[in-house]
């Protein structure tokens, strides 16, 4: 069955041309990194590939991949002025470009962030009308949108550790929507993220934090 189409999906988000695809969709991919790191990184290493790593410059793909790492939002009139604000943020980043990357989607941006001791990764792809697909996140796949409320839970991979989970949040209320699970190998660090119709409320994120086989929990809710 095919899935229906939203208004969103057929005019585009509100925002700052001159591309949805390669200026909203790569904004909401900078400022998906940007949440998950908890706020503007100190460093960034931004690759850009296929159709993005020839068309960047010119579509203003650059600016707008800084603007969302700053977390600036798709109709930010700064989003123009990303390359100049970047430096007075305390934002030293560089751009690569892989030209023939054969096994990514055409509009594929990795960026590599560091902010104090923490540092993450996110491949994300810009689909068009601004819709985006985060595909991984520190090399585990991932794939969601950001169009939910989203919590990503990187634990010790724990026999029903994914159906306790799941029943933790069906306490609190929370419909989840969609569920991606990966994981390195058979009793290693595994990842789940989940997307929900509605927010998760403070003392059940920090009872997921305080389970002695979770790592870390990022949770990035909708405005």
């Amino acid at each position: 069955m095919h899935e229906k189409s939203s208004v969103f999906d057929m005019i585009g988000p509100v925002m700052i041309g001159p591309s949805s695809s390669h200026t909203a969709g790569v904004v909401r991919i900078g400022l998906t990194a940007h949440n998950i790191l908890g706020g503007v990184p100190e460093e960034a290493e931004i690759t850009f590939y296929n159709s993005f790593a020839r068309t960047y410059e010119g579509h203003g793909s650059d600016r707008a991949i800084l603007a969302g790492l700053m977390g600036f939002k798709t109709d930010d009139k700064r989003i123009k002025e990303a390359i100049e604000l970047a430096k007075p943020a305390g934002l030293s980043y560089r751009f690569k470009s892989v030209g023939n990357a054969s096994t990514f989607h055409p509009n594929s941006i990795r960026v590599r962030i560091r902010k104090g001791d923490k540092t993450i990764e996110v491949l994300g792809e810009s689909l068009g009308g601004g819709v985006i697909n985060i595909a991984q996140v520190n090399g585990f796949k991932a794939h969601f949108s950001m169009g939910l409320h989203t919590v990503i839970i990187t634990a010790d991979d724990v026999k029903g550790s994914i159906a306790f989970i799941a029943s933790v949040l069906a306490n609190d209320d929370c419909n989840i929507a969609t569920m991606s699970v990966s994981r390195r190998g058979k009793s290693d660090l595994a990842c789940l993220v989940l997307e929900m119709d509605s927010g998760i409320r403070d003392v059940t994120l920090n009872y997921l934090r305080s389970l002695s086989w979770v790592r870390e929990v990022t949770y990035i809710h909708l405005d």
